[in-house]
Order: C-alpha cells, then sequence, then structure tokens
C-alpha cells in the first residue's frame, strides 16, 4: 500500500513522459509535477522514490513568467537534469503553446524552447555555461578499475575528463564499441567513489562517426544502475568537444544511448560559438503505472 501523498503534492498534476524518444518502450522516463507552488522537500523526495525513475521534476510558477524547478532522484535531490527537462518542456508546450519557458534550476537559468516538429513536440534546452576539469590520475584509475577497463581501452583522442553543464560526469571514451558493450561494475563502491567526487554520472562514450556517439551512462550516485537518456550529459559533453576543437562551433552531434537496456533513446546536440550547450529531443506519454503504482488520490497527467 502507498502512503497517501501530501496535500501539495495532492493539489498538483502527475505526468509521466519517456524523454528523448518517440516510443513510450523507449527513452528516459520522468515524472513532471507541476502546481501552483513547490511541495516541501521530503514531499518531493517521497513521490519520486515511490515513482522510481531516475528524475522527477516539479515545476510551479515565479513572478515574471519564469518557473521554478527543482529536480529528485529516488535518493536525493541532484542539481540539474536534462532529460526531465526535455520531458517538463513538452508538457509546457503541450498544455500552455509553443514557445520559449524560462527555467530557474539551482544552477541558474535554463530555457527550454519547445515547437510542433512532423506533428510531435520538440523540446529544446540550453544549458548552462559548461566547464570541465582535469580527472586525477587516481580518480581514473579507480573507475577503470571498478569497471574491469583497461588504461590501454580508452580512446586516446578523447581524454578523461570531468565536465558540467549543469552537473559534473566523467567522460571516459572507449576505443572500440565492443568495450563500451560491456558494462558490469560493482555498486556501492562505485557509488561511494561517484558521491565523494560528485559526479552525477559516468559518460561512457564510444565515436562511431565524426558526430555520432554511442553512450553509457553509469549512475548508482542517483540511486539507479543505469540512465538510458542523459541530457546533462549530453550537454557536458557538447562543452567538452568544444573545449578540445573536437567539434566546431556551430556543429551539431547525436548521441545515441539506452540501446543494451532496451530503451533506445536519441540525444541531439547543438554546439554555438559560447555560452550553454543546446540538447534537444521529444517526450512520449507513458502508461500509467509505468514501474510503479501511482500515489493514492494523485491525479495523473499525460
Amino acid at each position: 500500500m502507498h502512503t497517501p501523498p501530501h496535500p501539495a503534492i495532492a493539489a498538483g498534476t502527475l505526468h509521466r513522459l519517456a524523454a528523448f524518444s518517440d516510443d513510450p518502450a523507449g527513452g528516459n522516463p520522468a515524472g513532471v509535477w507541476i502546481g501552483a507552488a513547490l511541495p516541501p522537500a521530503e514531499a518531493m523526495q517521497q513521490l519520486a522514490a515511490e515513482l522510481g525513475y531516475s528524475e522527477t521534476a516539479f515545476l510551479a510558477p515565479l513572478e515574471g513568467g519564469e518557473r521554478r524547478i527543482r529536480y529528485f532522484s529516488p535518493s536525493g535531490e541532484v542539481p540539474f537534469c536534462g532529460h526531465a527537462t526535455i520531458a517538463s518542456g513538452v508538457v509546457l508546450g503541450t498544455s500552455m503553446g509553443m514557445g520559449t519557458y524560462q527555467l530557474q534550476t539551482a544552477v541558474g537559468q535554463v530555457p527550454v524552447s519547445v515547437r510542433r516538429e512532423n506533428g510531435r513536440a520538440v523540446a529544446t534546452l540550453t544549458s548552462v555555461e559548461p566547464r570541465q576539469e582535469s580527472a586525477h590520475s587516481e580518480l581514473v584509475a579507480a573507475v577503470l578499475a571498478c569497471l574491469g577497463w583497461g588504461a590501454g581501452e580508452l580512446d586516446p583522442a578523447l581524454p578523461p575528463l570531468k565536465a558540467f553543464a549543469g552537473a559534473w560526469h566523467l567522460v571516459l571514451a572507449a576505443r572500440h564499441a565492443e568495450r563500451l558493450g560491456q558494462l558490469d561494475y560493482p555498486y556501492e563502491p562505485l557509488r561511494e567513489l561517484m558521491l565523494a567526487e560528485g559526479l552525477l554520472t559516468l559518460q561512457l562514450i564510444w565515436r562511431a562517426e565524426a558526430a555520432l556517439f554511442h553512450a553509457r551512462n553509469p549512475a548508482p550516485a542517483c540511486g539507479i544502475r543505469e540512465d538510458p537518456a542523459t541530457g546533462s550529459a549530453a550537454a557536458a559533453l557538447g562543452g567538452y568537444l568544444r573545449a578540445l576543437g573536437q567539434i566546431p562551433p556551430g556543429g551539431r552531434f547525436t548521441v545515441l544511448q539506452g540501446e543494451a537496456m532496451g530503451r533506445p533513446s536519441r540525444l541531439e546536440i547543438t554546439i554555438p560559438a559560447r555560452g550553454g550547450i543546446g540538447v534537444s529531443g521529444g517526450a512520449v506519454a507513458l502508461p500509467v503505472p509505468w514501474a510503479a503504482a501511482p500515489p493514492g488520490g494523485l491525479e495523473q497527467g499525460s
């Protein structure tokens, strides 16, 4: 039996969507709760834990047309979440009209624009300014040991680096597709390591073509083993590639993720000459329930 929702939660509307996919069987599931005011943090955490999605977004209006947005994983609040932002943009666009919505996140303002494309709503978020930090050799060695990867299996053209565009991710590029295809790790040791380093996910990539990457994202720091589509990591990767001169300003690339999980996802990234990175994708309503039954009495949106 589910705990009855907090009155503030029950006063809003919960939407369940899969972001970065046109198919409910693909993409990354997210909860999007919209109400007149944000509920208490413990109520948001309870709902996020009951839903069990990698993140649930909570939105409420601010003065001047902005909206405050907070993100909760099953295990705690996260500063920024890309796929839940895309899902939120699609909900706002389809319910309130196409256009650009300003979202005030814990890391700064993130605009999300929504448009119709081939009969579906597509959202594009623009991340906060990306940045990078060196990944010290002890961190890289410890992560590789958890993954069972050898240093010689890394792509020398894409060195390990910590990358940020709202949340921190460690970028590790595999030299060959086969290495990325095999993912097994001890959950608790990697979780403890990532929490100590402030990492939301590992951005494990393989470059199939100049503008096409395959990615897998272990996310034990969020309380899940693997994330099927990670918009914040895709934005961070865009900043990483721009900083290294791997993709020129004005360029675009695609990230395919979630394939090994049976939830294929497609993320489209644009790299302006300066400023935040653009990440685009659609979102589709999930059947209710998707994984866990909804809390009793909570209104369900599409």
